[in-house]
């Protein structure tokens, strides 16, 4: 992975407000990009990774933004919010790891009691961050946005309730997020004449997105004849049996390799990316599809289950030869939205309830992205970004652009913070 980030593209705006944090201590760096604000809240993750940069997490809050803003609909309890993202430059095994996490946490406090909400990202785990919200008073880290619903305390119980549902020994918030992957690759492959008992899928990282993602294309009838994870890349030809490697698989998503079957082979960790296929769905890192590989993708389609992993020249020379990129976005919004149904009430905690919302919810904004790509011939991602644009337009209309509370911010450009 690069350790400077690359340049994105589409719908760019001026952030609100941008935290730079220096840690006194081991001077590592922390970021908070806040996108937008819809009714004074805005939602995004927090990732830790080696290299995390002010760019990628200024990227990674504008796709937060298109998100939620996607999944408005003026029916539904949720009205969304708007987009943020935090990020911590440290290797999340380096033993200083947890004690930066806790003193970055500690000095953005005042973001996450009243603007920012967050969870779990790539190199953190959600149950890390509920520990470290404790020790700072914290109540949890979507505690921002409890003013908005009616009834908190209830809102509340009803989430808990729901993170404690499990799906053939899964926990439900661990699928929901894949299941929104597949369901957006299923109706593009529909849309390609090939059925799913025909297609063959690849995914790249076997963590909480990937390994759902992976379940649910072979629930669906897909062979999924490759998983990579950090170690190298797994190959069946026949088909890989996701349900044994999926309960066997170490908390970061490793696969257990005593678990691996007679005809199951072994290869190197870029193997996934050349293997034939139908759908091919990159679900670990951003930046992993560039100019340089993505000649050898034989893949129909690109199911964006990471963050940012396709640079704008790859995804390019992709539409160009063909191959449908479906963008972050879009594919891989249904755990932001799952959350928030949840919290506003309009799915409960029942796994029935809540696979049904993010399979209607994924196959329909899949399709209308698609319809709209191939009536105007832009990209899927440039379509995609029409849908948000017209959502953003009707959220403004309804509630406003909000940049309440936030320090600095003179309407000549995003408020800026250093922190140290």
């Amino acid at each position: 992975m690069p350790a400077t980030t690359p340049t994105t593209t589409g719908g760019a705006t001026t952030p609100q407000l941008q935290v730079i944090w220096s840690d006194p201590v081991t001077g590592r760096q922390g970021f908070v990009v806040v996108d937008r604000l819809v009714r004074g809240v805005a939602s995004g993750g927090l990732r830790m990774r080696e290299g995390c940069t002010l760019q990628e997490v200024r990227g990674l809050a504008e796709g937060m933004t298109r998100k939620e803003a996607l999944h408005y609909a003026p029916g539904n309890r949720y009205v969304p919010l708007g987009g943020a993202k935090g990020g911590v430059d440290i290797d999340p095994a380096d033993p200083r790891a947890r004690g930066v996490l806790r003193r970055f946490l500690e000095a953005v406090e005042p973001l996450l009691r009243h603007q920012w909400t967050t969870g779990e990202d790539l190199g953190l785990r959600q149950d890390t961050l509920d520990e470290i919200a404790a020790e700072l008073g914290l109540d949890s880290t979507i505690e921002a946005i409890y003013p908005l619903l009616d009834d908190d305390a209830e809102a509340r119980r009803r989430l808990a309730d729901a993170f404690a549902v499990q799906v053939d020994g899964i926990a439900l918030p661990e699928l929901v997020g894949g299941l929104g992957v597949a369901e957006s690759a299923l109706t593009a492959l529909g849309r390609t004449g090939v059925a799913p008992a025909s297609a063959r899928a690849v995914v790249q990282g076997f963590g909480s997105m990937g390994g759902a993602t992976a379940r649910y294309l072979a629930r669906a009838g897909v062979e999924v004849v490759g998983l990579a994870d950090a170690r190298g890349t797994v190959i069946n030809p026949g088909g890989l049996d996701v349900e044994r490697l999926l309960l066997s698989r170490d908390p970061s998503g490793g696969i257990d390799r005593s678990q691996l079957g007679p005809d199951d082979q072994e290869a190197d960790g870029d193997a996934w990316l050349a293997l034939d296929c139908d759908i091919l769905v990159p679900a670990a890192v951003s930046y992993c599809i560039d100019a340089d590989n993505e000649s050898v993708i034989r893949a129909r389609i690109v199911a964006e289950a990471a963050n940012m992993p396709t640079l704008p020249d790859a995804e390019a020379a992709l539409h160009r030869r063909g191959v449908l990129v479906l963008p972050d976005f879009v594919a891989n919004s249904a755990t932001n939205a799952w959350w928030w149904w949840t919290l506003f009430g309009d799915v409960g905690a029942d796994a029935r309830g809540a696979e049904d919302k993010v399979r209607t919810s994924m196959r329909r904004l899949t399709e209308e992205m698609l319809d709209e790509a191939a009536g105007t011939g832009v990209t899927p991602r440039e379509a995609a970004q029409r849908a948000v644009d017209t959502r953003l337009q009707a959220i403004e209309a309804r509630f406003g652009r909000s940049a309440a509370h936030l320090p600095g911010q003179n309407g000549d450009g995003p408020a800026t913070s250093a922190l140290t």
